[in-house]
């Protein structure tokens, strides 16, 4: 299911221009990334977060990202389970 999903994330990057001619455009990211393209560069950003999510359940790491990524905005440090 992850190399699955990291290939869709790849697919998504690659393919930024295609999305770009079939979707359209992203107005969020033509307003706020002031970027030449910027919905190009949403859908490579979206594509690269879901290709790190796909690796992240290919290698069953999702426990340990979440618990650093919400201790790391509450300030608690994570102690890995024993």
């Amino acid at each position: 299911m992850g190399l699955m999903l990291a290939a869709v994330g790849f697919l998504f990057v690659w393919k930024a221009d295609w999305l770009h001619q079939n979707f359209g455009a992203i107005e969020f990211a033509e307003k706020h990334l002031h970027a030449e393209g910027g919905s190009r560069v949403m859908y490579k950003i979206l594509g690269v977060i879901i290709i790190l999510i796909g690796f992240l359940i290919a290698t069953d790491l999702t426990d340990k990202f979440i618990a650093w990524a919400v201790s790391s905005i509450f300030g608690r440090t994570y102690q890995a389970p024993q």
